[in-house]
């Protein structure tokens, strides 16, 4: 049994403090893709750090307030129904139900599932346990906040990016929205299918 948690809590200082997972792509808004893709593996959706409610999400606040994705994570693994959950970030429009559950199906003997591709780790769309929430924890209290240090801890099963290709193209699974051009270079995948 899995769960899954959107992170939506960030400031989006890039963005003019917008709420990126308002943001339409296709016709749709990011957080409406994410939940439909999210439903087809699990029926326990978090919405940690969101500003607005969603029917098909349940409403979860950070615990430890301005430690950006960690604390969301920290937040998800406290309030989750399962011990497996996958996180992503509020920004990535793309992810699919069978990326999700494939990453999900590999966290057997791991704390941490990560993609990996030619720009770098990807903990933002990632599985985590459970079992690393002490290390989670530990890491807040100490105010490191980076997540590529914490999955340097983790148990962590790197999953490349060609074992992602099977999904689709893992540039468009993994894009995600930080700036204003970034959305914009969105419409370079729009209307493509996987």
């Amino acid at each position: 049994m899995w769960s899954a948690a959107i992170l939506a809590g960030g400031q989006a200082t890039r963005f003019d403090g917008r709420d990126k997972s308002a943001l339409v792509v296709d016709g749709r808004t990011i957080l409406d893709r994410q939940i439909d893709e999210l439903s087809a593996v699990t029926h326990d959706i978090l919405l940690v750090g969101g500003r607005t409610a969603h029917p098909r999400a349940h409403l979860v606040a950070d615990r430890w307030t301005g430690c950006g994705p960690l604390a969301g994570l920290h937040a998800a693994l406290s309030e989750s129904r399962h011990s497996t959950v996958f996180v992503v970030g509020c920004d990535m429009p793309y992810v699919s139900a069978p990326l999700v559950r494939y990453l999900l199906e590999q966290a057997d003997d791991a704390d941490a599932v990560v993609p990996r591709t030619e720009t770098g780790l990807h903990p933002l769309c990632a599985v985590y346990t459970r079992g690393a929430l002490p290390v989670v924890s530990r890491h807040l209290a100490n105010t490191q906040l980076k997540m590529l240090d914490l999955i340097a801890e983790l148990r962590t099963r790197v999953v490349p990016g060609e074992e992602l290709e099977r999904f689709g193209d893992r540039h468009r699974l993994l894009a995600n929205v930080n700036t204003p051009g970034e959305y914009a270079s969105l419409e370079a995948f729009q209307g493509h299918t996987l």
